[in-house]
């Protein structure tokens, strides 16, 4: 681990420099334990693919102090088992053209079919890396390499809520209205993002995600909107 100051009242903890399922692992191990301890001055834990950003009240800590607590909460809590914290989610997803504004030039851009597309991204199972970018956004991979894609060259103005993406090895879904350049290639309608849920957000880190293909008709009946 290598800590270093992020800004005036926060600190970043870096795990490694690569994407990968055990520096994953690390940063969730850390965020739980953390997140258990409770340790006074720490304001917010935000988790990313290999980091850890941690906010804190720095009218009454400074940054020796804080590194120092956490370093010895680490020795004397023992990490959590991160499996314990962690769910399994399935999320219906409607993969049609009409929803899915990308679908058919991802597909034919990877030489493959739409079904081929909706059957490679909906067989795997994909870890919530972090929440960001927009509250509820779930960062999730990784992407089968045959259907990893890079974001638009022209973001679009207006993504609508519930779009499910494709960014290089991510996906994602939009939790609401909003612009965005992810490659779009389905709709849940699922909200990821109400008052209602725990944290307001519909998935946690270190959550299992698997997305199961559903019909229009379906779709509509969970109160999915074209």
């Amino acid at each position: 681990m290598r800590f270093e100051v992020a800004s005036v009242d926060s600190l970043i903890i870096y795990f490694g420099k690569t994407i990968d399922a055990d520096t994953a692992k690390d940063v969730r191990r850390v965020f739980f334990t953390l997140k258990e301890a409770n340790l006074p001055g720490i304001t917010e834990l935000i988790p990313s693919y290999t980091s850890l950003l941690i906010s804190y009240d720095f009218i009454n800590f400074s940054y020796e102090q804080i590194c120092k607590e956490i370093q010895v909460a680490l020795e004397i809590v023992s990490y959590l088992d991160t499996e314990m914290s962690t769910r399994d989610m399935l999320l219906p997803v409607y993969y049609g053209s009409d929803v899915g504004l990308d679908l058919e030039e991802l597909a034919i851009s990877k030489n493959l079919s739409v079904q081929d597309v909706i059957d490679i991204h909906s067989q795997r199972t994909y870890f919530v890396y972090a929440i960001g970018f927009a509250p509820g956004f779930p960062y999730m991979g990784e992407v089968d390499e045959r259907i990893a894609s890079a974001r638009l060259a022209n973001p679009r103005a207006k993504v609508p809520k519930g779009s499910v993406g494709i960014a290089d090895t991510q996906t994602a879904v939009y939790p609401r209205l909003s612009p965005g350049g992810w490659q779009i290639i389905g709709r849940t309608p699922v909200l990821m993002f109400d008052t209602s849920y725990e944290g307001f957000s519909y998935f946690r880190v270190g959550d299992k995600v698997k997305f199961e293909p559903i019909s229009k008709e379906e779709f509509l009946k969970l109160g999915g909107e074209l």
